[in-house]
Parts: structure tokens; sequence; C-alpha cells
């Protein structure tokens, strides 16, 4: 018996002995958020039922911020693309994972499914004590995500970004999401699943990450939106075509 799983034996009367995870990983368990967030993925759903959308952007956000930060980008440079975005502020690989399979992915073929997702997963909970999850729940978590696209959008192509440097150059958060991109970058096929890292484009020759871009150290600003656009805009023109 693995080390992680215990037996258990039901008691009535059907002699079952059954593997019962201890530590499951948490990456991987679909689960949705609070009501405001439901609604906001409600409103999704509503988007992909009217169809119509050849590119999907997917995340947490970072993605979000297309909204925000970066919407004279987006309208310039996705929205003629037919993009939709299907981003939401503090998402983690298991709320993307229920938001997928609850109608997110209904009614739409877009040609690209562009993802990043994984670094709110990074770190601890707000009792700064209790890890969110580790670099193989992460990795196993965006790899649920890109099977799951392949599933119900066989026809799609993946762009998987690589998650975006964080934090200071020598810091655990830094070296966490790089051990997780070391390991998503295996998805790369090079067919339906595209891994593209752009992250040295945010960083100066010597690993930082520079508050001109990123001001917190996580979500690009103006500068930051404008770097991403450029650096997608020949990756997805490829994929497109």
């Amino acid at each position: 018996m693995n080390p992680c799983f215990q037996r258990f034996t039901a008691f009535l009367g059907l002699g079952l002995t059954l593997a019962i995870p201890l530590f499951a990983n948490t990456a991987v368990m679909p689960v949705p958020r609070e009501e405001t967030w439901v609604k906001r993925h409600e409103g999704f759903v509503e988007i992909a039922r009217a169809g119509g959308v050849e590119v999907l952007f997917l995340g947490d956000s970072i993605t979000d911020g297309w909204r925000s930060k970066g919407k004279v980008l987006w309208d310039a440079h996705f929205a003629p693309l037919k993009a939709a975005n299907f981003g939401i502020g503090g998402d983690r690989t298991q709320h993307v994972l229920w938001r997928m399979q609850n109608g997110e992915l209904d009614g739409i073929s877009p040609k690209v499914v562009v993802v990043m997702i994984g670094t709110n997963n990074t770190g601890f909970e707000r009792d700064r004590v209790t890890p969110r999850n580790t670099v193989p729940e992460i990795i196993e978590g965006v790899t649920a995500i890109v099977q799951g696209l392949r599933t119900k959008l066989p026809a799609a192509k993946v762009l998987l970004l690589a998650v975006f440097p964080r934090g200071e150059k020598d810091s655990a958060s830094r070296a966490q999401v790089s051990a997780v991109n070391e390991g998503i970058a295996r998805l790369h096929d090079g067919a339906k699943v595209h891994y593209l890292d752009i992250g040295q484009k945010f960083l100066y020759p010597d690993g930082t990450l520079p508050t001109d871009f990123m001001p917190d150290l996580l979500h690009p600003n103006e500068v930051g939106y404008a770097i991403w656009a450029a650096a997608l805009k020949a990756p997805l023109a490829e994929l497109l075509k």
C-alpha cells in the first residue's frame, strides 16, 4: 500500500477494502468559488453559448487584466481575432477545471486556446504557514487543464504559456514558478499543444523583475501588457493559419 493511502474496510457486510487518499492533490479537484465568482462564470457560459469565439484566453488575474491595464492592446490586437477573455482574478488550476466542466467550453470551437495558470497555486495560504500546492501537484493541475481542453475542444490548438516570473530573483516563489514551468514545458507536442515561455522578456539580464513592468512583482502594468502582446503576435498568428 502506498504510504500516502490508508485502507478502509466497509462495515456494512460487503467486505470491501478501499484505498482512500490521505493527501489529495487539490490542484486537480474541480471546485467553484464564492457567489460573485459564480456570476462571472455564468457570464462566460453565456458568451460561450453565443458562439463565434475563435481565440479563447483562459486563466487568472493576469489574463483577467487584459480588461483593465491591457484593454487598449486587447482592443487593438485580440478583439479583431474574435477573442474571448475567460480570466478570473485569484483562480487556481482547480477553479479553471471546474469552469471548463461547467459550461465555459460548450458552444464554442476556438482555433486557439491561450492558457496561463498556476501562479495562485504556488506559495502559501493567507496564514503564511499552509502550503497551497507542491510543484508536482501544480504540474498535474496544469496537465489536467491541457488534457481537458484536448478532450472538449479536439480541433483547437493550445498555446500554453509559461507562468510569468514573480517575486525577487532569489525568492522561493521565483524558484517554484521556474520548477513548474520546467515541468509543464514537457506538455509541448508541436502539433496541438505549443508551449511558449516569454518570461525572460520581463526580466533584466541579472534576473531582476522590474517594477516598471510589474509594480507588485506579479501583475503586469500597461508596459507589461505591451510586452506580452508583442510576444504573442507571431506565435498566435502562426497557430491561426
